[in-house]
């Protein structure tokens, strides 16, 4: 991640139009600096106004607003190309890309009116696959709780509640790793979340996150909290808030307890999880989930409608010529 330091002072200006105006979230922002850093590095590259050959090593602080201006949408093209070719980047990976190249051009047009024309104005988006996402099974899911709950670890308590709370409300890891004491409600049994975009959403806690939650609270550490951290529910070791990588690797370690492959499973996998066993054993509406997610599309939500083998095969074995 490049740090601001290093940037021109039009992308630093562009990050503060995010965070002020735009009220985009932390995460989302240092993805639209690693992003336009990318997409600058590879445009002094391309336009061969560096001696370095690493993308790496080009510097990009001197780069000055004259050079931008000379950018064309087959300029952007060639660097969607660079990152499938020497990448091999997803279809999803060039998306993300192409909505902060957008963005940041739009910006340097209608909000800055540093440059004329808008390069990305026509851009469009990588056409991405729609793939039947990934998730436990049920009897999985409940192999992966028993031998959490079994775990012999002194952090037990807070890593059986980590894995319950991803397979029963399908928060993303941000969120988890983010919730407050504060942000929970034990008497209406809900929780406040912040999710992608600084978008609020209540998630309702069911029996086995309360039971959960209350049994780590327990057992949380109460002395030598880090100041910040203080109101932050999961603790590491340091007693600080817990960290994404921490939390990766706590999930990590269960999937391989309970033998379940951890090169097809992590945590946005057990997200999906608990998507896909409310919608295809609780009926759950899929405008409920839509909610329960935090999908801004009814689209996004739609990839769990997908029915499973045996709903398949039981649709063949019910056709009437099945004689």
């Amino acid at each position: 991640m490049i740090n601001r330091e290093d940037n021109p002072d039009f992308v630093n200006s562009f990050l503060d139009y995010t965070i002020t105006i735009l009220n985009k979230s932390p995460n989302t922002v240092k993805e639209y600096n690693y992003d336009i850093a990318m997409f600058l590095k590879f445009i002094m590259l391309h336009y061969q106004l560096t001696d370095s050959q690493d993308m790496k090593e080009v510097i990009i602080k001197d780069m000055n607003i004259e050079i931008i201006k000379k950018i064309t949408l087959n300029d952007i093209h060639a660097f969607l190309a660079y990152l499938t070719n020497t990448f091999h980047s997803k279809a999803s990976t060039r998306a993300r890309k192409v909505a902060t190249i957008r963005v940041f051009f739009k910006y340097l047009n209608q909000k800055a009116n540093l440059i004329e024309n808008n390069p990305a104005q026509n851009l469009e988006t990588p056409k991405l696959d729609k793939r039947v996402p990934k998730y436990l099974s049920l009897e999985d899911s409940q192999k992966l709780l028993e031998v959490s709950s079994r775990d012999d670890d002194r952090n037990k308590e807070r890593d059986f509640a980590i894995i319950t709370l991803f397979l029963n409300c399908g928060m993303r890891l941000s969120e988890l790793v983010g919730i407050n004491i504060s942000d929970i409600n034990f008497y209406d049994r809900k929780l406040n979340v912040i999710g992608k975009g600084n978008k609020e959403r209540i998630i309702y806690l069911n029996n086995a996150c309360m039971e959960a939650i209350n049994n780590y609270i327990k057992v949380r550490p109460k002395e030598g909290i880090k100041f910040d951290s203080r109101n932050a529910l999961f603790l590491s070791e340091r007693r600080e808030r817990i960290s994404n990588r921490t939390v990766q690797q706590i999930v990590k370690n269960e999937l391989k307890r309970a033998g379940l492959d951890t090169r097809k499973y992590s945590t946005h996998k057990l997200r999906h999880t608990a998507a896909t066993l409310m919608y295809q054993y609780g009926k759950v509406d899929i405008r409920a989930l839509q909610a329960l997610l935090g999908h801004e599309s009814i689209s996004t939500t739609e990839i769990y409608t997908h029915v499973n083998n045996e709903q398949v095969k039981n649709a063949i074995d019910k056709n009437p010529l099945n004689k």
